[in-house]
């Protein structure tokens, strides 16, 4: 009697739960995420190599890459596609764009990375991965993650303004509001108790409520 392949079980990470372990080979040879300990990392996927929005994802990625090191974040990108077919491709990016390509690259022809931080969406495409990011910060723990389709490209500007903010909220024990860039007002955190709203009006923040108070915050 013929047996039923085993279905693949899809993973879906949680945020600030430890990221997904992960050894695979790259572009600079084999990564692990404890590699990455101590430092924070932006794990992105893209579908395919050879294709127009990703080679304009990774010039964009390219550009950022001094700004990320600058926050101590790495960058780790990811697709279906075998170790030689990124080698191809960066080297053509450097040929045909003039850019380096400065970071690893996963080849991931088991989808075993793919599968573990839910990369690949049924619904979307059962062989390639979709736009993708996750963030982890220098304990390994993930942080942020966001999931794009695949006609659309990403703006890697966010990603840097986010790790900004992350590690301003870490620094400071505040929150950051919309849009918050370096040099913005920062929020507050609300107060837990009736006592600590009654006092809050009076702590000296800008407030236009008890609940949402801003404040300076000196980098």
């Amino acid at each position: 009697m013929e047996q039923e392949a085993p279905s693949i079980e899809y993973g879906f990470p949680k945020l600030n739960e430890p990221a997904p372990d992960f050894t695979a080979p790259t572009t600079h040879g084999v990564k692990k995420l404890s590699d990455y300990k101590g430092k924070w990392l932006v794990l992105f996927s893209h579908p395919a190599d050879f294709t127009p929005v990703c080679t304009t994802e990774f010039i964009a990625f390219a550009k950022h890459h001094k700004e990320f090191q600058a926050l101590n974040t790495e960058l780790l990108g990811l697709s279906i596609d075998s170790h030689y077919a990124h080698i191809a491709w960066i080297r053509a990016i450097k040929e045909k764009f003039g850019v380096d390509i400065p970071f690893p690259v996963i080849a991931d022809l088991s989808m075993d990375v793919a599968h573990r931080y839910g990369m690949v969406q049924p619904g979307a495409s059962a062989t390639q991965a979709v736009r993708a990011v996750f963030i982890i910060d220098d304990k390994g723990i993930l942080r942020a993650m966001v999931y794009y389709p695949l006609s659309n490209g990403r703006s890697i500007p966010e990603f840097v303004r986010i790790v900004k903010a992350m590690q301003t909220s870490d620094k400071y024990k505040i929150a950051t509001p919309e849009g918050w860039q370096p040099g913005d007002k920062v929020i507050v955190p609300p107060p837990g108790t009736a006592e600590e709203a009654e006092k809050r009006m009076g702590e000296g923040y800008e407030c236009v409520d008890w609940f949402f108070c801003t404040k300076e915050l000196k980098l």
